[in-house]
């Protein structure tokens, strides 16, 4: 009780601080080391202020029209020894806020503020939900199927959406379930034929290696009865069945030809193919949802037209089935290469993963006991529910994730030392990251380069998916594969799983390549490590929040990242057409040069 008064206190005399706009005296109620990452609740971004300088700058700009007030705990405090932490709510002049704080020996160490609802334009839900259609006896009576009949028939015609979003994946229907809830007209255009197809279209064994607890969509979580990994083409089903359930605005088979956008009207001009007929919508907020990545990153070689086999991207690798009893080479070692060899191996090929560098690989079983802690069946039990665990994530600052996680894979490597044993004996070079911060770090780097081992590395231990390790390959042969240490490796069938360039080159063929530019790549911390160049930035680059393009949006990542930021991305495109006022802070300035 003493530590939930105290900060009861903090919070009192914080509220006061601010209500006088006395940044002085905000100053001094925070440590030494010191961070505030806002959601959208004080810089309408999303951005991380470290240490005491860049909070005073934040509220400098911003305690004017943000006037936040009403600051108080919603819960009895949580004690780790000097640390006291606990969930909090406020209200700023825009809408009902709330976040999380941690006072270490009474000063502020990390404060997490987020925007949960716009003053009069609250998300209708529970005791506010819709009553539908009014019991009574109506001549004029238009039935659901009737009025849902007529707004898809109207749709980019006679009504042109406020938001175009490009991408029918997760990303995009999460992001488009959000925006219909807050009555925001949202049209989503999508190259394949069904939703989900994005999942379907790969290769036969896919299972996603998160777990249920970890994936639910906003809304609607998966029954209790859903498996913990969900197959392929399950969740292709599922996205399928989750756009009608939530009555989304999906053109399918429609591709986005070219874009442009005028500043004088504030709107954009994209020209699509749907089913093959030319059709131009001008919507007011353009959001790219195609994943995290942008177009493969194609193998480039000397003596490709030489080579006499079989060459193919994953992301247009399908199945083994063709490929029985021919040798095959995987170009590769993160998780689709990985993937991609066990596929090939089960239809009976045989297999050798090319690895150019090192990669981060831990046990399913061992990342689910200890690295999904919150994400589980026994959080579950314990209260802990999915948006419970998604905002206590969101409160960690980046900058402390590295530490964190580094103690996570010290754990990790001692429990299965036996089993990176048997990995490196085999050939396979492994490092948990150049700082030795894991995986995770890894995925938000540079979303490349670690594998969940969900069979693939046993097959490797075992002998029965060969590995060579080391060297680049160099150029194609007649018959296989040239490697820069004189090693020629021979080749029926070359699978090059070597990723994906920045969602911003989607943007460089269909706006220009020059918007493209401006924006710089997406993803990626700044972190300094290989694959990720610094300055450091705090936050995702270009994710989920205002971008150098005006009116121009990214949005994506796995299932949980779509979950999460949809919902903050969703009220920055409703308050734009709401007419509300959201002076950005922190806006990135334009990049004159790719990273």
């Amino acid at each position: 009780m003493k530590d939930t008064t105290q900060l009861c206190d903090w919070l009192e005399v914080f509220d006061q601080a601010l209500s006088k706009q006395d940044v002085s005296a905000v100053q001094s109620l925070f440590a030494d080391d010191c961070y505030w990452r806002d959601l959208l609740a004080f810089t309408w971004n999303i951005k991380t202020m470290e240490g005491r300088p860049e909070i005073v700058a934040m509220l400098s700009e911003t305690l004017a029209h943000t006037t936040p007030r009403g600051w108080h705990a919603t819960g009895q405090a949580e004690i780790a020894g000097n640390n006291a932490s606990s969930w909090i709510a406020f209200e700023t002049a825009t809408g009902r806020c709330k976040g999380r704080i941690t006072l270490v020996d009474g000063k502020c160490h990390t404060l997490m503020t987020a925007l949960e609802d716009l003053h009069g334009h609250e998300e209708p839900r529970g005791q506010t939900r819709s009553k539908g259609l009014t019991h009574r006896a109506d001549r004029q009576r238009r039935t659901w199927s009737e009025l849902r009949s007529e707004e898809t028939r109207r749709i980019g015609y006679e009504d042109q959406p406020y938001v175009l979003i490009v991408g029918g994946g997760q990303g995009g229907i999460a992001l488009s379930a959000r925006l219909r809830q807050l009555g925001v007209p949202a049209l989503i255009v999508e190259k394949n034929a069904r939703a989900g197809d994005s999942w379907r279209n790969r290769y036969r064994s896919l299972v996603l290696h998160d777990p249920v607890w970890y994936d639910h969509l906003p809304y609607l979580e998966f029954p209790q009865n859903w498996p913990v990994f969900t197959p392929k083409d399950k969740l292709g089903d599922w996205l399928e069945a989750y756009a009608k359930i939530f009555e989304l605005e999906i053109w399918q088979s429609t591709s986005c030809d070219k874009a442009s956008f005028d500043d004088q009207t504030g709107t954009w001009t994209v020209e699509v193919t749907r089913e093959g007929e030319p059709v131009t919508l001008h919507p007011k907020q353009l959001v790219f949802a195609t994943g995290a990545y942008g177009p493969p990153r194609e193998i480039d070689l000397p003596g490709v037209q030489d080579f006499a086999g079989t060459l193919i991207h994953s992301s247009a690798y399908q199945s083994g089935e063709a490929f029985a009893g021919k040798t095959c080479a995987v170009i590769g070692a993160a998780s689709s290469a990985h993937d991609v060899c066990v596929d090939l191996w089960e239809a009976g090929a045989n297999v050798t993963m090319l690895q150019r560098s090192p990669s981060v690989v831990v046990r399913s079983e061992t990342l689910m006991e200890l690295g999904f802690e919150i994400y589980s069946e026994d959080a579950v039990a314990q209260g802990i529910t999915v948006d419970v665990a998604d905002m206590l994530s969101a409160s960690v600052p980046y900058a402390l994730f590295p530490d964190q996680q580094r103690a996570l894979y010290q754990e990790i490597r001692e429990r299965d030392a036996a089993f990176y044993d048997r990995l490196g004996a085999a050939g396979f070079a492994f490092d948990f990251g150049e700082d030795d911060s894991g995986l995770m770090m890894k995925a938000l780097r540079t979303a490349s380069g670690y594998y969940i081992d969900v069979g693939a590395s046993e097959l490797i231990a075992n002998g029965e998916i060969k590995v060579v390790s080391g060297a680049d390959v160099v150029a194609l042969t007649p018959d296989g594969l040239q490697l820069g240490d004189g090693q020629t490796v021979p080749a029926d069938v070359v699978i090059a799983c070597t990723g994906y360039q920045s969602m911003n080159e989607i943007v460089a063929g269909i706006v220009s390549p020059e918007v493209a530019t401006a924006i710089g790549p997406c993803w990626g911390l700044g972190s300094g490590v290989k694959g990720d160049p610094g300055p450091w930035q705090g936050e995702l680059r270009n994710m989920w929040k205002p971008t150098v393009a005006e009116n121009l949006w990214f949005h994506g990542g796995n299932l949980a990242l779509s979950r999460f930021y949809s919902r903050f991305l969703a009220l920055q495109l409703k308050a734009r057409m709401e007419g509300i006022e959201t002076p950005v802070y922190g806006r990135p300035d334009p990049v004159q040069s790719g990273l």
